[in-house]
């Protein structure tokens, strides 16, 4: 059918005869000479039909954009001041001898050229075969493949081996929902879509693999975001014998080598590491995005004695914060800017925004309605903590610390997109020490799983102090303020899981029926041994440049996780249903 891809069509095969197949990506009728410019997955090259060749020509007459074509020509030069300096191999064409029709197309529902449509992304994902075609997604999902093969070869180059991991397994107590799956040969039990391999990735080190990788596919019935999809993939990561800075040094290596190799970019050497507690401190995240240069200010100290009571109450709870966000330039903000940031904190549960613009030296210069509560010396010195000018404004957060820190956390990100003053650049950085858990409802839950090994040598020392100041072994990849990787050294002591699943609410009756499997393995020889798992999805969204992990996935759900292509999820027959011994409950909207 063809002798090259229309990419390899160069200056290189001059003169030679060429056969090439693919899409009509334009047509242009110029004086009785007919150009067709065909594409196919490796590229762009210009055919030309002379009327000489009439049958070639009477095919041609005929073809329109996305009809699929065979075209036999030779290579040759195209003539002076006609190159195409956009194409790699815009200096030659091809003079067509023949043109086959091989299937035609009807008019397409958006177009498919180099020019941007805006295209409702529900046709986008109806017809994401057609958006496939277009250059843009066609380069991403090339890229992903690029990346994919890289992160294979160093891996495989570095003692690691690619084991595959049961995709029906049990059902997980921690963590998101789960997608699941009856049984029909156990009526009434059912199987889990795994959240991640992570038992089974455990389970293998107490094997003896010693190192372990895997591109696998994951399953989370949650909430989506830009960032999220119900089935994603992960580069999923163990050894064995190794501690936390060395597991880190060999992924430091590994993504500094893929980000060479794809985009030509230096990353650091070593990547900087920061204090989770020091990320929530300055940024209010455990993600930050250095490249936004904006902090956060502790100023509970200087609220303490204040009569503006939201502040004071505040700052004297040691579970609150009082913190400053200071904006340069943002005095020029207007009342509704003002308005419309105050509205974007609440959806994160601030109950309101206070501030305070610097228009001018002095205190005449200030204006906030807060000043009439604030003494004219607390003022001065929050000016002088944050570094405020003329022509800033400080934003405050007082409220739980939890809060203060989305929200301020999350206006620092806003204002900083919205103000243009995201630095270009990739910010790399590794965050640690991650507390060991978080309060919440009533009782206590793992930041990261059950499984990540705590900062204590052992079950006494661990229990020995409160749970909520304990740290964790764990650690996060983060880039441009987006997590790509997380991790951690796991727990190969079967008294010290079982101190942690009881710190969890989970009995040892519990602990046995659930991870008796686990708990079994860590009593039978189990080494010391920890990982990591990268979302490759957003891996590759942030080295594209795409916004959406959508944008790097061949068939990804929509944010009500649906497939609008498959038209899926569908109901099943009833004998289906029968079969599996399950009714389907109406139920109210």
């Amino acid at each position: 059918m063809r002798s090259h891809y229309c990419g390899q069509a160069t200056a290189d095969l001059l003169d030679q005869e060429v056969k090439l197949a693919g899409w009509v990506h334009r047509r242009r009728d110029h004086g009785g000479v007919i150009f067709i410019d065909l594409r196919d997955r490796e590229g762009l090259v210009q055919v030309v039909i002379a009327p000489e060749q009439q049958l070639a020509f009477a095919n041609a007459e005929s073809v329109r954009s996305e009809f699929v074509v065979q075209v036999v020509g030779k290579v040759r030069h195209r003539p002076a001041g006609t190159t195409n300096p956009n194409l790699h191999n815009g200096d030659i064409e091809i003079a067509a001898s023949e043109l086959t029709i091989l299937n035609r197309s009807e008019p397409l529902p958006f177009p498919i050229d180099d020019t941007y449509h805006e295209i409702g992304e529900e046709t986008r994902l109806h017809y994401r075969y057609l958006d496939i075609r277009r250059p843009e997604m066609l380069s991403r999902l090339k890229t992903r493949a690029k990346i994919a093969h890289y992160l294979r070869h160093y891996l495989d180059t570095h003692g690691f081996i690619d084991v595959e991991t049961p995709v029906l397994t049990r059902a997980t107590p921690e963590g998101a929902r789960d997608y699941l799956v009856p049984s029909r040969t156990r009526p009434g039990h059912f199987f889990a879509l795994p959240q991640s391999p992570q038992q089974f990735k455990q389970l293998l080190m107490m094997a003896g693999m010693d190192r372990y990788y895997q591109i696998v596919r994951c399953f989370r019935d949650e909430d989506l975001r830009a960032d999220r999809q119900p089935e994603f993939t992960q580069l999923d990561i163990e050894t064995s014998f190794l501690n936390e800075h060395e597991i880190q040094a060999i992924m430091e290596e590994m993504i500094r080598g893929l980000f060479k190799e794809i985009v030509d970019v230096e990353l650091p050497n070593p990547f900087p590491r920061m204090p989770y507690a020091e990320a929530m401190r300055r940024f209010g995240s455990d993600k930050p995005d250095l490249r936004i240069p904006l902090e956060l200010v502790d100023i509970a100290d200087l609220m303490r004695g204040v009569d503006f009571k939201v502040f004071a109450e505040a700052a004297n709870d040691p579970n609150s914060r009082v913190a400053a966000l200071r904006v340069p330039g943002g005095a020029a903000l207007s009342r509704k800017e003002i308005d419309d940031y105050t509205q974007y904190v609440s959806i994160f549960g601030a109950r309101g925004l206070a501030y305070i613009k610097i228009n001018a030296e002095g205190k005449e210069g200030l204006q906030s309605p807060i000043l009439k509560f604030l003494p004219e010396t607390v003022v001065n010195q929050v000016l002088e903590r944050t570094q405020a000018k003329v022509g800033d404004i400080i934003f405050f957060g007082a409220d739980k610390a939890t809060t203060v820190n989305e929200a301020l956390g999350a206006l620092r990100l806003k204002v900083g997109q919205d103000r243009g003053l995201v630095e270009a650049g990739w910010r790399i950085l590794w965050v640690v020490d991650f507390p060991m858990f978080e309060k919440g409802e009533g009782r206590i839950f793992a930041c990261h799983h059950p499984f990540t090994s705590p900062k204590a040598e052992t079950v006494e020392e661990f229990l020995q102090h409160d749970p909520l100041q304990v740290l964790a072994r764990a650690y996060d990849m983060v880039l441009n303020g987006s997590e790509i990787g997380g991790g951690s050294v796991r727990i190969n002591s079967s008294d010290m899981q079982k101190a942690v699943f009881r710190l969890l609410n989970i009995s040892d009756e519990e602990a046995e029926e659930k991870f008796g499997h686990l708990l079994t393995a860590m009593k039978l020889g189990c080494p010391p041994h920890g990982g990591i798992a990268f979302g490759l999805d957003r891996l590759v969204m942030l080295m594209t440049g795409a916004s959406s992990i959508r944008d790097v996935i061949a068939f990804p759900k929509t944010q009500t996780a649906s497939c609008p292509l498959m038209d899926a999820p569908s109901t099943v027959e009833p004998e289906q249903l029968i079969e599996l011994g399950i009714r389907v409950v109406k139920t109210k909207e």
